[in-house]
C-alpha cells in the first residue's frame, strides 16, 4: 500500500452517522465503491488507488459496518440500506454517479439504480443480485411462520451475543486467511487491520454489528425486485467468480429480467471476492467498461 490514503468523512442518514472515505480528485467524475456484507470500505483500497487518477472515488461503510454507526434497533433490512445509499448520493450532490458494488452492496445498489436510473452513468455489479431463484424457492418452502419464528429466535440470541474477541491482531488475521484462501498475505493483513478494532482489554473484534449475522427473514416478492431491474437503463456489467457460491444469472435465468442487455463475465480461479482474487483481470475489465 502507498503511505498516503483517503480522508474520512461522514453523513447523516436516519439519525445514524455513516462513514465514507474520499480518495480526492474532486474535479473528476464521481465513482462510488460499495462493499458487501460484513466487509468495510477499506477493502477497496487497491481498486481505489488505481481509479483515483481518473475518478473522484468515494467508498462508504454501510450502516453497522466499518466505521459507520450501528443501528440501535438492529434495523438492517433492505429499505434502510437503500435509503442510506440514496442519502449518500443526495449528500454528495452529483447529477450522475458511476457505481461499482459487491455482494450485499450490489443488491442495494441495483435497487437504487432501478429507482433512480437517471442518476447512474454506469454500473458494475459483483455477485450482487441476491439469492438465486433456487435458494429463494427453498426459503419459501420452509413456510412464512417457520421463517418468522426462526428469525425471532435468532434475533433473541443475537441480543445476548458478545462480539467474538481475538487475543491478538495475528489471531484475527489468521481467521481472515481461513475465510478466504485466495487472499495474499498482504491483502489479508490489510483487510484485518482496517476491519478490526481493539477492545479495552487488549483483544480485537471485527467492526461489524453482530446483528448482521441474523439476516431479515423476508424480502419483497421477486416481482417487485424484477420491476426495479427492468427500470435500469445504464450500461451494466455483472461479474462472477467460477469458484464462488453465488449463482450466475446467465445460467439461472435472472439475466432475462433486465432490459438494458447487461454483460456477464465469469472469472476463473476466483471466489466471491473476485476483485481481490483476480485483481489484475478485474481492473482490466472494469477499466475497459468504464
Amino acid at each position: 500500500m502507498q503511505a498516503h490514503g483517503p480522508t474520512s468523512n461522514s453523513f447523516i442518514s436516519q439519525r445514524l452517522r455513516l462513514h465514507y472515505v474520499d480518495w480526492g480528485n474532486p474535479d473528476a467524475p464521481p465513482l462510488i465503491l460499495q462493499h458487501g456484507g460484513r466487509d468495510h470500505c477499506r477493502s477497496w483500497d487497491w481498486v481505489a488507488q488505481e481509479l483515483a487518477k481518473d475518478w473522484h472515488v468515494i467508498a462508504p461503510d454501510l450502516r453497522g459496518h466499518g466505521d459507520s454507526a450501528w443501528a440501535p434497533d438492529g434495523n438492517y433490512e433492505m429499505p434502510a440500506f437503500v435509503y442510506d445509499f440514496a442519502q449518500l448520493v443526495h449528500t454528495l450532490g452529483h447529477d450522475q454517479v458511476t457505481i461499482v458494488a459487491h455482494s450485499l452492496g450490489g443488491n442495494i445498489s441495483t435497487r437504487f439504480v432501478g429507482l433512480y436510473p437517471e442518476k447512474v452513468r454506469k454500473f458494475v455489479n459483483i455477485e450482487g443480485l441476491g439469492p438465486s431463484p433456487a435458494r429463494r424457492a427453498e426459503r419459501e418452502a420452509e413456510g412464512y411462520a417457520n421463517r418468522f419464528r426462526e428469525w425471532i429466535e435468532n434475533r433473541r440470541k443475537a441480543a445476548g451475543r458478545v462480539p467474538r474477541k481475538y487475543p491478538s491482531i495475528e489471531a484475527a488475521y489468521a481467521r481472515m486467511k481461513e475465510e478466504n484462501a485466495f487472499l495474499t498475505d498482504e491483502q489479508a493483513r490489510h483487510l484485518t487491520i482496517h476491519g478490526a478494532s481493539r477492545n479495552e482489554d487488549g483483544t480485537f473484534s471485527w467492526k461489524f454489528d453482530p446483528y448482521l449475522n441474523n439476516w431479515p427473514f423476508e424480502d419483497v416478492p421477486q416481482e417487485r425486485t424484477d420491476e426495479l431491474w427492468r427500470a435500469i437503463t445504464c450500461p451494466m456489467l455483472l461479474l462472477y467468480g467460477a469458484d464462488s457460491w453465488a449463482s450466475n444469472p446467465e445460467r439461472d435465468g435472472r439475466l432475462q429480467t433486465f432490459t438494458n442487455n447487461p454483460r456477464v463475465i465469469e472469472f476463473e480461479n476466483a471466489g466471491h471476492w473476485l476483485h481481490h482474487d483476480q485483481f489484475d483481470r478485474f481492473m482490466a475489465e472494469i477499466r475497459a467498461f468504464l
